[in-house]
């Protein structure tokens, strides 16, 4: 669907005014931000329609609880074995989207969730859940930001890839941070996709790069690099271009949960790889991806507000910092085998082929089933405990 012009264009000069005051060049993490979130404007603060199963209704992409019902019936059994383990009786869910993840585990866990509370900033669509959960209202609370202490069961399907990450460039052998800078004037010509190995700039210079070859003239954005100390947290072999993300928005979101948790558990459920895999010498262009009307694109500074941007979440990354904040792994592994270890193939002898048609794309690998991964942390000082989701090919020694 697209948005009134208005919309965008409104946008379109928030983004530039940021971009002036700090000078002429923001990094990319703060561009997605602002392209996400910026009040009544990002793509998840504007009214659009995000979710459903096919583009005709205008949706842009498809989570797993609008595929079966059963993802969130599922999923529910895992939180009703960790609410009884943590014996806390509250599940927090971020991002919660259209609300049928939500419906789906309180429809399932009934009497055993005392209160469900929701912490997602934007208000379209908290308001599009209230509407779904209407029979669940008197459990329902809606949050902005974590209070100083929580406790109860935390459950994120795909919030991780929608955090801002910053964009590292390796060019010539030099590595850059990625940001955003407005195109100068008309171009007769497109600029390089990459500088040249005589071009570097001076310490501290920027390399500017056309973010797409329609995107040469005045008053679009544009990529521009500029020398940095970031850098991945594995090297990468080789002396090729490379493109990739680091996620300090990530790693400090678990690190906020860890401080805040007091009693309970938390389970992360998204697209992504371990480290070893996500840095891997041949992923050279990084994974930042655009959708929209259930199509991928790789252009994330055009139409921006219109269209979602990711990237795939560093689950070694996330790990790591749950662990030194004090967070405990208790297990990872792939959607598929959570899901299974979680009984959802119970009882389907007289399900419909649609119904297991959905299923298989829940579980199948080259489908939803290996691309996306799910991993929990235990609460601070907490005794450990055994989540049935991963009683069957837990990788956490692969993170």
């Amino acid at each position: 669907m697209t948005h009134p012009p208005i919309l965008t264009t409104d946008l379109h000069a928030h983004i530039v005014k940021a971009i002036d005051a700090a000078g002429g060049w923001i990094g990319f993490e703060q561009f997605m931000a602002l392209a996400l979130y910026t009040p009544g404007l990002g793509y998840y603060a504007n009214d659009s329609r995000k979710f459903g199963l096919m583009p005709a209704g205008g949706s842009d992409f498809v989570t797993a609880p609008e595929l079966s019902p059963r993802f969130g019936q599922t999923l529910a059994r895992q939180l009703a074995q960790a609410l009884a383990a943590t014996g806390t009786a509250e599940v927090w869910e971020f991002g919660a989207g259209s609300g049928a993840l939500a419906l789906q585990i309180l429809d399932t866990l009934g009497p055993q969730i005392e209160r469900y509370t929701i912490v997602d900033l934007s208000g379209s669509l908290a308001q599009r859940q209230r509407e779904r959960l209407a029979a669940h209202a008197g459990k329902l609370r809606w949050l902005t930001e974590l209070p100083p202490q929580m406790r109860g069961v935390v459950v994120g399907n795909e919030v991780l890839d929608a955090m801002p990450v910053k964009l590292l460039a390796r060019l010539n052998g030099v590595w850059h941070e990625r940001g955003v800078v407005m195109a100068p004037t008309l171009l007769a010509t497109p600029l390089p996709e990459k500088t040249s190995s005589n071009a570097l700039p001076p310490e501290g210079g920027r390399v500017s790069l056309g973010a797409a070859r329609r995107e040469t003239h005045e008053g679009h954005f544009m990529f521009a690099d500029q020398r940095t100390e970031l850098r991945p947290p594995l090297e990468v072999a080789g002396h090729h271009d490379y493109l990739t993300e680091i996620h300090p928005q990530a790693e400090g979101f678990v690190r906020t949960l860890a401080d805040r948790l007091e009693t309970g558990a938390v389970f992360l459920l998204d697209y992504g790889f371990p480290e070893h895999e996500y840095y891997h010498p041949q992923r050279s262009m990084g994974t930042l991806m655009c959708h929209r009307g259930h199509l991928a694109d790789a252009d994330a500074l055009a139409d921006v507000g219109e269209k979602d941007i990711t990237a795939h979440v560093n689950f070694t990354g996330v790990a790591l910092a749950a662990q030194e904040a004090g967070m405990p792994v208790l297990g990872y592994t792939s959607q598929g085998r959570f899901l299974l270890n979680c009984g959802l193939l119970d009882g389907l002898e007289n399900a419909g082929l649609p119904e297991r048609v959905m299923l298989q794309k829940l579980v199948n690998e080259h489908e939803m089933g290996e691309l996306f991964k799910v991993v929990a942390f235990g609460a601070k000082n907490q005794a450990e405990w055994a989540p049935l989701g991963f009683s069957a090919g837990d990788r956490s020694h692969t993170l």
